[in-house]
């Protein structure tokens, strides 16, 4: 279900390079805290993989996505450079009120 909705998130087109390869990195690590603890890894990282192929082409978000699930299995010792998003302040309640 998460992985559903991942790959959902991530298939944004018109995307610069920057802004695609932060929402992959942020969608890796989504799919991540989704996985159960007993879950196989490998497993788990294939079925993403796979369930997210066919829109590689058109979503460059979902493409950086797919390199870090590739990355992680390939080299499972080393650890991911991954980006944070930066932290900022979005205005709290009175930005969220605005946005209504």
């Amino acid at each position: 279900m998460l992985l559903n909705h991942t790959i959902l998130q991530l298939r944004t087109t018109g995307l610069s390079p920057e802004r695609a390869r932060a929402l992959g990195h942020l969608g890796y690590l989504q799919w991540l805290g989704g996985l159960p603890g007993f879950a196989s890894y490998p497993a788990e990282a294939m079925r993403a993989y796979t369930a997210a192929q066919p829109y590689v082409k058109d979503a460059p978000a979902l493409a950086v996505f797919c390199d870090l699930l590739v990355d992680s299995t390939r080299n499972p010792a080393q650890a991911l450079d991954l980006i944070l998003p930066p932290k900022q302040r979005r205005g709290g309640a009175k930005g969220r009120r605005a946005v209504m």
